[in-house]
């Protein structure tokens, strides 16, 4: 026998309990203070300053650095805040630790002037999706503190700098869990700052 409102109360307990698939609260990435929880690979340096990350490599080094979460996250999203001041970076994410380049997966991209908020696949598809520099302007403003949000659930993949869309994707093919990491890009002087991280996921690290 079922009670008046009842079917009305499923439904909302539903909604609310979809909403909350990743969880209520951000953890944080890191500790403030030390690189525990990450690791190093490649070239480049990996300091923490005034409460940052701050990635450094020389334009003479053509091999490219990151720096890698220890643990592999599935669901999630992750939101930091990054400045770009020189050479081109990335937040990776569903990240193998193989390819050419050190990483191969998705990244989430961070240039100081173009395609900041696209999506580019690493030793993959290369670009997936890449704004437009009107598109760009709408969202990205060079040399200040910029947020990046990035929701992978499933299938489907969501960027958002400052607030706005900047790519979204529905990606069957692609893979479902890997590391996060940092890029300092090979051949390029890179000076990268990253502050904020946080994540929340649906599923314990690996």
């Amino acid at each position: 026998m079922s009670f008046p409102g009842s079917r009305a109360l499923v439904c909302i307990l539903s909604l609310l309990f979809a909403g909350s698939a990743l969880g209520e609260n951000w953890k944080p990435l890191w500790d403030g203070k030390t690189l525990k929880g990450w690791h190093v690979i490649g070239k480049g340096e990996w300091t923490i300053e005034d409460g940052a990350i701050v990635g450094r490599h020389t334009k003479a080094e053509k091999e490219y650095g990151h720096l890698v979460t220890d643990a592999v996250y599935e669901d999630f999203v992750v939101r930091l805040k990054f400045k770009t001041t020189a050479g081109n970076s990335a937040l990776y994410f569903r990240t193998d630790e193989t390819g050419a380049s050190g990483v191969s997966g998705f990244q989430a991209e961070i240039d100081p002037q173009k395609d900041t908020g696209g999506l580019y696949e690493t030793n993959g598809r290369s670009w997936v999706v890449q704004p437009k520099p009107e598109q760009v302007a709408t969202w990205f403003r060079p040399g200040e503190w910029t947020e990046m949000i990035v929701t992978a659930q499933g299938t489907k993949i969501t960027v958002r700098i400052n607030g706005k869309v900047s790519a979204e994707i529905d990606d069957p093919k692609g893979r479902r869990k890997g590391h996060l990491a940092l890029q300092l890009h090979g051949g390029q002087e890179g000076l990268q700052y990253f502050k904020d991280l946080e994540i929340q996921t649906a599923t314990a690290p690996q």
